[in-house]
């Protein structure tokens, strides 16, 4: 390779990246990677500690095969929805009394984008994440399947599924920064481009420490200043 030539781009197979998840989710970055994705200026919380009060949700960090690429699968979430409607997000809802956590964000996902839940791995979790604007602490888990599924969303809920290459997460060109209004207040808000789509606020944090977990730190964008 002569001097100053970039290195060859991996290839990613589904079994190296489940292999890397499952070693790299028993020791979490949590809001170290989170914050790459956090709007700026922060708001004086901690993401991964929620009030007392707050509802707790589940979300479905969910891979599988397309094309013999790994793929992530995320929702454009209705335009009617009184909580986030039209961002992007992943499958998920609030986890009913005594329902484990993982079971929450399967049956969530099995609703939303029809997967069976009983041909999906269960890896682990991610960090929980607060989220003021709804005043829930989302709880992410990552999965694996081996077939490329059928989506068929719930149009009430879902108003489009996005299937996400994971190399494209990894690609530095995707990440940008927008400004959007919170209250009263300008925020710079650094996002993916995915399918057409800008994943920001909390989908973005999580998705940051799924890059962290499986080593690829230096696709984020720096902390900041």
């Amino acid at each position: 390779m002569s001097r100053g030539a970039r290195p060859a781009r991996r290839t990613w197979t589904l079994a190296g990246l489940e292999a890397l998840l499952r070693a790299g989710l028993s020791v979490l970055p949590g809001l170290d990677a989170q914050v790459r994705f956090a709007p700026r200026p922060r708001r004086p919380w901690q993401p991964e500690h929620a009030p007392g009060q707050s509802r707790t949700a589940a979300a479905l960090v969910l891979f599988y095969p397309r094309d013999d690429r790994p793929h992530l699968v995320l929702t454009v979430r209705a335009g009617v929805l009184s909580r986030h409607g039209g961002q992007v997000s992943l499958p998920g809802g609030a986890i009913e009394p005594g329902e484990a956590i993982a079971s929450a964000a399967l049956r969530e996902a099995a609703e939303e984008i029809g997967i069976d839940p009983s041909i999906v791995r269960v890896l682990g979790p991610l960090t929980p994440l607060h989220i003021p604007v709804s005043d829930f602490l989302v709880h992410p888990i990552v999965g694996v399947m081996d077939c490329t599924p059928m989506f068929t969303h719930a149009s009430t809920e879902v108003a489009r599924v996005l299937e996400v290459p994971f190399e494209d997460l990894l690609d530095p060109a995707r990440v940008q920064v927008t400004t959007r209004l919170r209250g009263d207040l300008i925020v710079d808000a650094p996002y993916f481009d995915l399918e057409g789509e800008q994943v920001w606020g909390a989908t973005a944090m999580m998705l940051a420490e799924l890059i962290w977990v499986v080593g690829e730190q230096a696709s984020l964008p720096p902390p900041p200043g």
